[in-house]
């Protein structure tokens, strides 16, 4: 059994790289998400998807590095989306301003390569 309040995942694939982020999205867990997002946010050859699906709770420092990721590669003029976003934190994403800057991911066709 799993008893951390914050959780990631990462789906690794050719074109994209989707993360999977579960729990609680706050201070505790900003420095383990920045790390592990890392190697993936300056890589411009793949589209980086958030998957929120599992996502409880996010507070403002969760919210900074989403809008950090996002500024990142759009300076870059790489693909970055964000889906399933539950509708509490969607609700948040609306009162700060930044839904109308997170683009649902394109997706890719085939999503079952390596998932780490």
């Amino acid at each position: 059994m799993n008893d951390k309040k914050f959780t990631i995942q990462k789906e690794v694939m050719a074109d994209e790289v989707i993360v999977y982020l579960s729990g609680e999205l706050d201070l505790s867990a900003a420095t383990e998400m920045r790390e592990d997002l890392e190697p993936f946010v300056n890589q411009t050859n793949r589209a980086l998807t958030l998957n929120l699906k599992d996502l409880k709770y996010i507070d403002s420092t969760g919210i900074g590095i989403i809008v950090s990721i996002l500024k990142t590669r759009t300076a870059a003029g790489a693909a970055f989306g964000v889906e399933d976003i539950p509708a509490k934190i969607k609700r948040l994403f609306d009162i700060t301003g930044i839904t109308q800057y997170l683009r649902p991911s394109n997706g890719s066709a085939e999503r079952k390569e390596d998932i780490v």
